[in-house]
């Protein structure tokens, strides 16, 4: 074997590990979008805010019709979006192609709704280091349910 064969062997094997570490790193997204379609059928179009949407998206249909546990249907069309805080880390390019502002129908939606649901838990994620698993789900679900009752008092009050 040549110089040249072994970089070429070499140059396939990474190839191939990347593309299924890049297969891997994507599965759970993948399967929780099929799985989310799917309760919605007869939709001809979705908008899907992804923190890394704009790389996310590029193999996906790929990826489902290579995989035997995905499906979807073919006829959806699927566009893709960054949500407003992510899309400032981006690269230039994804700003025009991935912001919520020049997607029609995307209104004023910032899709960052995970984020903003999680930094009330900072005020607590001290304390609960030092607890034991059961003890740390208990708090945050009291502190979670806290939450929500204040909201729904909040609701009631809003609309009366």
């Amino acid at each position: 074997m040549n110089g040249e064969e072994s970089i070429n062997i070499i140059g396939d094997t990474i190839q191939n590990l990347y593309h299924y570490i890049a297969l891997f790193r994507q599965a759970n997204i993948d399967y929780a979008i099929c799985e989310a379609l799917k309760r919605f059928p007869g939709r001809q179009a979705a908008l899907i805010i992804y923190d890394i949407c704009c790389q996310w998206f590029i193999h996906f249909r790929e990826r489902v019709s290579e995989s035997e546990w995905l499906e979807m249907w073919d006829d959806i069309e699927i566009t893709p979006a960054v949500g407003k805080w992510h899309l400032a880390a981006h690269v230039r390019e994804c700003f025009a192609k991935f912001s919520l502002n020049f997607i029609e129908g995307s209104a004023e939606v910032d899709g960052e709704i995970m984020e903003t649901l999680w930094s009330g838990l900072d005020l607590i994620a001290g304390i609960t280091q030092g607890m034991s698993i059961a003890h740390r789900q208990e708090v945050l679900d009291d502190y979670i349910n806290d939450g929500n009752w204040k909201k729904l008092l909040h609701l009631r009050k809003s609309c009366i």
